[in-house]
Order: C-alpha cells, then structure tokens, then sequence
C-alpha cells in the first residue's frame, strides 16, 4: 500500500467516529405531516435548511408582530456594527407613546436605554418600544425602515416589504412564512447573545410586568423563542424555536385562529420533526483528519480537513446507512497553499449522494530545495 493510501484509511477511520456503516435495511415509512389549523406554516432544519414540512409557505401575508423580528434584527446589527450601545439612553416622543397596540407603557419624554427597549420590544412586543427604536436608530420610522427593506434583501427574503417597525396593518406590509424562517435563521445565527431575549419569560417597565406571548416557553423546555404576532387581518401567528440534543428546528405558523391553537399546532410541528428525522453533524471544520504525503516540499506531508462544520438531516434510523467514500488528488506537489483543495469526501445513502465535501490542506508547505526536488520526482516516475 502507497503512504497516501494509509493515510486515507486514518483519516476514514477519524471521520467515521460516529460509527456510521453501510447497511441496506430500509427504514420503515414515516407519517405524513400533520396538517395544521393555518393558513401557512413551514418547518425547517436550522443547521441544513432541509424542509421537514410546509403548506403555502410562500403565500404573502401580513406578519403582525413577527415584522418585530426584523425590527430587532437591525437594533442588534448595529449594536455589533455602529457604535450604537446598550447604554444609550432613547428619548421616547410623543409619536411612539400614542403608538397604539400592545406596549410596554412607555413616557413621553422619558429617556430608556437601548437595552430596556429591547426587553420591551422583544418580550412585550411593545409597539411603543419598536417606534422609539426606529426612530433613534434611523432618525424616523421611515428610514428605520428603508433598512429592514435593505437587510430583507441581503437575507433572501424575496417575498418579503416592510412598511412599519411594529407589525401594525398597512397596505403592502406583507412576508412568508419561508421568509420567517429564513430571518429566524439569521437571528439566532447571527446574533447568538441577542438571541437570547427571546426565551425571557416576562419584563417589567414603569411598574408593570408583562408576560412573554410565546406560550410554548412554559410548555416545552426545549423551546428558546423566538416571536408571536396578532392583528384580527393577520390572525394569531408564531415563529418557535427548540433544540433538543444537536437538532434545532424552526416552524413558522401564520394564520391560526386563537392563542391556543397556535401554539398547539406550532407543537405539533415540532414534535413531529423531532420524532421522525434526525440531524447529523457529519463534518467539523478545521479537525485534522489525517495526513497526504506532498511532492517536493519542505515537507513529507500536508494535514487535511474539511474547511467548514456541515450537518445532514437524514429520516430517523438512517444514518447507519450513511457511507462516505473518498476521492483524492493522485499526486500533491508543492507548493502547497493552506485552504487548497486536495479531494473530496462523499456521503452517500442508498447510492445517493446526500452530501459533497472538499477536503483542503490546514497549513502551507513551501517547496524544497533542489536535491529534495530532484529525489521526489525520481521517486514520482518511479511510482
């Protein structure tokens, strides 16, 4: 056996920690979806974005508080971005006070810091809160908006147009329960520690404390958000997040009649992801996974990963049928760049490939002197 072929077999051995093997049992058939009481739903797979479920998830329709989302989205940008900070303190005007809806009973007049109003607009959904921030972020409520517009856009949100920061009825203020999905990705992707707003259960300004209207908190443990929303146009609609194990899923349901059913349906969602698939973190960035011999170099060898963390959502029972099968680079010759692909690795169920990915070198290897290039290239013809 060649030393690059040995190699291959360690890192095989390394990848397959998981005791993934090839098996041709086929799992049984999993039920159909549970049809919700709504007039749009999607669940998804945060990590891989597989759709485990969906009904008019494209439909356009009004969003209510879930606009709210988007709205904090952009207060977090800036805070990571601008010099925008927790602690300023917001002057509140008499256009948010009157914001009618529901509110986190703000003074005209007053001054609350950026961080209290975050607590109000996510856990309250105060649409007194959600103006004060728009019009301190964006100067008014009408810049505030140009960039969720902007930021719809930068997130793929295709179906999506914002006319207000609070959710309140307005013509041409509409979204998908797809595009939901798809800002629910972003915030808990992108904003880790803002995220984490969203499963407070209650807050308290001016003396009044008020519950979260995600009821799914007190239900479910595993549930950490993220949004609900109600105006009599939209119906009751909510975007949830839970994790249970390494599998995080998201449902968005729009439309539903009353509280109650919400979250009842948003549940039945989820429990029926979790029951019936699996996610599978198949690669980790950056872990060597072996060594490939290079060609002249200051170096024998180069070692090799996968550059980035990638999962698979798979039905449940299947990953043991999960295979991956190598394809590298005949010959490596230096110089090497760190990050250059010198394979890839396959993973296929039932000879379908469910996965595709390249395998590059961590580091760089210069070349060697001439004596060291000389005596590879004879070793090279000879092999």
């Amino acid at each position: 056996m060649t030393r690059t072929f040995l190699l291959l077999i360690a890192a095989f051995s390394l990848l397959t920690t998981t005791a993934i093997r090839a098996q041709n049992v086929a799992p049984l058939p999993i039920p159909a979806p549970p049809g919700l009481a709504a007039k749009s739903y999607l669940l998804v797979d945060y990590h891989t974005g597989r759709v485990i479920a969906e009904s008019n998830a494209d439909m356009r329709l009004e969003p209510a508080s879930l606009t709210k989302m988007m709205t904090a989205y952009i207060v977090s940008f800036q805070l990571t971005h601008s010099d925008l900070s927790p602690d300023d303190l917001v002057p509140v005007s008499h256009n948010a006070y009157k914001t009618i809806g529901s509110r986190s009973f703000l003074e005209p007049g007053s001054q609350v810091s950026v961080r209290d109003l975050m607590y109000g607009l996510v856990v309250q959904s105060g649409n007194d809160a959600s103006v004060a921030l728009a019009e301190h972020v964006g100067g008014s409520e009408e810049g505030f908006v140009t960039m969720m517009n902007e930021m719809a856009k930068r997130l793929g949100m295709a179906d999506t147009n914002f006319v207000n920061a609070t959710g309140l009825p307005a013509k041409d203020h509409y979204t998908t329960s797809r595009d939901m999905a798809k800002l629910a990705v972003a915030v808990i992707r992108d904003h880790p520690a803002h995220y984490r707003l969203y499963s407070v259960k209650e807050f308290t300004h001016n003396g009044i404390k008020q519950k979260n209207r995600n009821t799914l908190l007190l239900h479910d443990p595993t549930v950490d958000g993220i949004k609900t929303g109600h105006t009599e146009a939209a119906g009751y609609c909510l975007v949830a997040s839970a994790k249970r194990g390494d599998m995080r899923l998201i449902s968005v349901l729009m439309g539903a009649r009353n509280e109650q059913q919400r979250g009842t349906e948003s549940l039945r969602a989820l429990n029926y992801g979790f029951r019936f698939y699996e996610t599978l973190k198949i690669a980790e960035a950056k872990q060597k996974l072996g060594k490939v011999q290079v060609w002249g170099g200051q170096e024998d060898d180069v070692a090799m990963a996968v550059p980035t963390d990638h999962y698979v959502t798979l039905q449940s029972g299947q990953k043991t049928g999960l295979v991956p099968e190598f394809k590298m680079s005949s010959d490596v010759v230096a110089p090497v760049t760190a990050g250059q692909k010198l394979g890839v690795v396959s993973y296929k169920l039932n000879n379908k490939v469910v996965a595709e990915l390249p395998i590059v070198a961590l580091q760089a290897v210069e070349r060697g002197g001439f004596f060291t290039r000389t005596a590879d290239a004879f070793k090279r013809m000879l092999k």
